[in-house]
Formats: structure tokens, sequence, C-alpha cells
């Protein structure tokens, strides 16, 4: 257990100093999670697309990450233009972060059918830290936290696809706010950090009654190692996939998805990750509802393949 204690305050530590390391929340499923991270993916499904996820990671370890999701996208009548609304709640140790934005993307054709989507992303996080929850807080220290720290931001994406494939380039958080905690009691502030991410993918058949999915997402911090997520899925009859996913130096895992019907989608994750804290926790945890809606187009595109 001291052992355990350890980890989680040098975890929590790492959190709350000004360290240029990865802050935005990992998703094993981010191919149907895009709008999280690139705005040029709303309403890329030609529908409108409502998507709750659930993530807990390093479950049975105290103070661990855990993350809810909630996304909604759809065209627009215009059809050149798309919007998305991304909610956004991430609790680290101490650490908390509520957020909201509004995604908007302006489509051209770049073929018969496919599409080139420049997507601009607006919000803002409210950023919490209690301090003073940590038992191995110096008691000089024991009401240091940031009580409501809003921190306005904006991104930019591109997002270029087709029935089969796509691929995307985005920075979600342009602007590196600083987080001020009370410097007369020797806390250093903390920062957010520009992320860049790179994901592609694209579907090939197997036969008539199985595909295969692969796809990966880069994301790129300054300071912080490059992470480098691969996956590889399956799809069964159009309504079962079943892959793996390995997060380079880092996890692995297994993911599952039904297509229940033509409208509404189950997903899960479970990773385990490679690295010391590995021998502390249960894996990870992600579940992921996905539904369609018939507002504006009144059809469904089904399978979905991202």
């Amino acid at each position: 257990m001291n052992a355990a204690r350890t980890l989680l305050l040098g975890f929590a530590t790492a959190a709350l100093l000004q360290a240029r390391a990865q802050q935005d929340p990992l998703y094993s499923q981010y191919m149907f999670n895009t709008l999280a991270v690139n705005p040029g993916y709303a309403g890329s499904a030609d529908i409108f697309t409502v998507m709750a996820l659930s993530r807990h990671q390093w479950v049975g370890f105290t103070g661990a990450p855990a993350t809810q999701t909630v996304l909604a996208h759809t065209p627009l009548p215009a059809r050149s233009m798309a919007m998305g609304l991304s909610l956004l709640n991430d609790k680290v140790g101490p650490t908390r972060q509520t957020g909201g934005y509004v995604d908007f993307a302006y489509r051209i054709r770049t073929g018969k059918s496919s599409r080139l989507a420049f997507g601009l992303k607006g919000g803002a996080n409210l950023y919490q830290a209690d301090l003073a929850s940590l038992s191995s807080v110096d008691p000089d220290q024991a009401n240091v936290s940031i009580a409501g720290k809003a921190l306005p931001n904006f991104g930019f994406g591109l997002y270029w696809h087709g029935p089969r494939f796509y691929a995307g380039l985005s920075a979600p958080k342009l602007l590196e706010n600083d987080i001020d905690a009370v410097q007369a009691a020797g806390i250093v502030t903390a920062a957010e950090r520009r992320h860049y991410f790179l994901v592609g993918g694209y579907v090939i058949d197997i036969d008539r009654s199985t595909r295969f999915r692969p796809s990966v997402m880069v994301r790129m911090v300054n300071g912080a190692p490059l992470s480098i997520d691969l996956n590889a899925n399956f799809l069964f009859r159009d309504r079962i996939w079943l892959g793996g996913m390995y997060r380079v130096g880092n996890s692995f895992g297994l993911l599952g998805q039904y297509q229940v019907n033509d409208q509404f989608r189950i997903g899960y994750a479970f990773d385990l990750t490679t690295t010391s804290i590995g021998a502390y926790n249960g894996g990870t945890h992600e579940v992921m509802l996905n539904y369609d809606l018939r507002f504006f187009t009144g059809r469904t595109v089904s399978p979905r393949y991202f």
C-alpha cells in the first residue's frame, strides 16, 4: 500500500507541477470519439449522432484517472456546414477538469464520395485542484487549492474521409493557459500544453462477411514522449467488431463493439498497462454508447466504420 501511495503522490505532483506533459484524456476507442480531438469530424456521419463514453483507468488504484465524455454532432441543412458539442469531465487524483466546447466544420467535396472538412473548436475548461485531500501534503499547505479556474481555449482540425478511409490533423487547444495556485504557499503553477493529433484508418474487405480496419493515432506534446496508438479490428457480418490495440511503450488491450440495430451501437475496451504502475491496478475499462437520430437526413449509414 505504501508503494501505491508513493506512486499516487508522484502522479498527483506531476499533474500539478508546470511540467510539459500530456494532459488531455486518452481513449482506446478514439476512432468513434474523434470529435473530442478534431472539430473537423463534426457531421462526418451525415446524420445527427450522440455518443457517450466512460473511461476508468487503472481500476483499484487510488486517485486513478476517470473520464466521461458526451458528444453530439450533425450536418446542417446547408450540407456543407456541420456543428457539434463536446462535454468532458476528467478527474485525476485531486484535480478535476469539467469542460464544454462547440465545434463547427466547413466541408468540401474532394471526390464522388469523399470530403475534406475544416473545423474550429471553442470553449472552456473549469479546472479544480484540492491538495488538502492528499494526506501527504505539508500541514502548512493544507488550505492550498485551485477552486474553479476557468481556462478558455480554441483549436482547429482538418479531417478528410470517405466511406472506407479517414485521415485527420488537429490541435484542439492552441492556448497554453497558466493555472495559478497560491504562490505564498510555495506551490508552482501548472499550465495547459498544446497537443497535436494525427489520426488515420482504412477498411479492407477480407471476404463477403469479414472486413479489416487498421487505424492509428499519434499524439505530440512539446517536451513529452511521442504517443502512438495502433489498432487492428475485424468486422463480422456488419454487426460485430473485435480487435486489439497497442499504445507503444505504455499498454495493450482488446476492443469489441456490437451494432444492435441501424441506429444503436455499444462498445467496450479493456487495457493493461505495461509500465510499473501495472502491478498496482486491475486494468482500464472503457464503455461507449452511440445512437444516430434521423433529424436532417432521415437515413442511417450502416455499418459505420468510424
